[in-house]
Order: structure tokens, then C-alpha cells, then sequence
């Protein structure tokens, strides 16, 4: 995979790149990632790549040409996902996370100020995408953000390429409680289940488990996930358990 960040702090990057995970997938030649600060590619004498918004109205807004020139010096094609960072965007999740890790390039368009001129939103970008309810500075660390949970799902950049498939959200569900050594710690025990060495029962476990969270933590999930009656009949028991507490 290829990705690139157009934005005006390039060296915010390099702290997140060049370690742990993107660093390995980098060293492994799994991914590619280029920085390009499109301040260069201002027209201006200034450099200046932000104007007042017409009309009027608070703060400033990036203008569309030093953008527009700095994707045209991309190697981009008809399979290119250009995502533009906006609280606007579609929520990000787990799900989109997977799907964009089978793309081989990605752009960022990492935003800052009031906003984007408007030409750039509805000629440029593939996708918009909001990591939340909320407005950050700029759309560096959204996209961060973003990079870490997409290449870690690249097959050969974890060491296991089972590890990621347990985490939270990855079946729709909160994942299950984790425990290592020692068995006992300040007369906190391990789950006996998890000694038995039986692997049906940790795995019928694990599934209660990553219920009674997502019911504890994350209900809404529950919505949408596709319930067994099993699951159902567990959760209704779960309930009167917590009725008679």
C-alpha cells in the first residue's frame, strides 16, 4: 500500500511513521508513505494557501489551487481513495478500517483552518471521513489515526495474522477479558475456564464475555448484530442474574 498526506505540517508525521507497527510494515516493504506539504505548491508569493470565505463568516478557508496542484503531481489513478478529514465525513469504524486496507493507494487531505474551499470537496475526494463528533485543529492526527488502524490489518505486517481478528468491533462486538501471568495476583485469580485446556468452553466463554461487555458498554452494538437464539437466551438469563444482585 501507498499512501500519502497532503498537509502543512509534514514533520508531525514522523514520530508515528517511524515506529512500532508503520515502522515494520515499512521495513517490510508492505507499505509505502510520502508526505507532501502543499504550501509548495502555493501560487502565491507568499505562499499563502488560505483566504477569507466569500460572503463573510469566521476565519479563513484553504484555497483550492495549491491542493488542486499538489494532487497533480501524484501518481494517482481511477482506484486512488482520496479522503478528505472533515467532522462532516462518515464516522470511521472497524469495518471501514478493513475496507480501505485492501486499497493500494490512499491520499489524505489533511485540512486546517475554518475549512476546504468547496471546489476541492466536490472534485477531488473519494471519501469523507470523521473520526468523531468533534473539530480538530487539523486533520493530521485524524489521519494517523486512520493509518494505524488500516495498515495493521494488511496480511503480513502483524506477526499473527490472527491477532487482529479477537479485537473490538472486528465481529461487531466489544472484545472479551484478557489475562496472563500469574495466576494469581494480590488474591485476583485467573477465570478457572481458561486453565481448563479446553478450547470449546474458553471459546463458548469468550463469546458470553464479549456479550455481557457489549451489553454492559456498548448496547447499541447489539442492535445491529446478528443475535443467535443462543446468544439471546444467554443475554435474557444475564439479565435476571442482574435483577436478583
Amino acid at each position: 500500500m501507498k499512501i500519502d498526506y497532503l498537509t502543512l505540517f509534514p514533520e508531525m508525521f514522523d514520530g508515528v511513521l517511524n515506529h512500532s507497527i508503520l515502522k515494520r510494515a515499512q521495513e517490510r516493504e508492505l507499505l509505502q508513505v510520502n508526505t507532501v506539504n502543499f504550501r509548495d505548491y502555493s501560487i502565491n508569493k507568499h505562499n499563502q494557501v488560505d483566504d477569507y470565505p466569500y460572503g463573510g463568516g469566521q476565519g479563513m478557508v484553504l484555497k483550492p489551487e495549491p491542493v488542486f496542484n499538489a494532487m497533480a503531481d501524484l501518481a494517482v489513478s481511477d482506484n486512488t481513495r482520496i479522503i478528505l478529514m472533515c467532522p462532516q465525513g462518515e464516522p470511521f469504524t472497524q469495518r471501514k478500517a478493513e475496507e480501505l486496507s485492501h486499497a493500494e493507494h490512499i491520499v489524505f487531505i489533511c485540512g486546517h483552518y475554518e475549512g476546504y474551499d468547496e471546489r476541492i470537496r466536490t472534485n477531488l475526494v473519494t471519501d469523507e471521513i470523521s473520526i468523531g463528533d468533534y473539530v480538530l485543529t487539523g486533520g493530521e492526527l485524524p489521519a494517523m489515526t486512520m493509518t494505524d488502524a488500516i495498515v495493521r490489518l494488511i496480511p503480513g505486517v502483524l506477526g499473527n495474522e490472527q491477532s487482529h481478528q479477537d479485537d473490538s468491533f472486528s465481529d461487531g462486538l466489544l472484545e472479551f477479558p484478557q489475562y496472563t501471568r500469574p495466576r494469581e495476583f494480590k488474591g485476583l485469580t485467573v477465570p478457572d475456564v481458561l486453565l481448563s485446556g479446553n478450547h470449546a468452553h474458553i471459546e463458548q466463554w469468550r463469546h458470553e464475555q464479549k456479550l455481557i461487555r457489549t451489553y454492559h458498554k456498548r448496547p447499541d452494538l447489539l442492535e445491529s448484530y446478528p443475535l443467535t437464539e443462543q446468544d439471546k437466551d444467554f443475554l435474557e438469563k444475564y439479565k435476571l442474574e442482574l435483577k436478583k444482585e
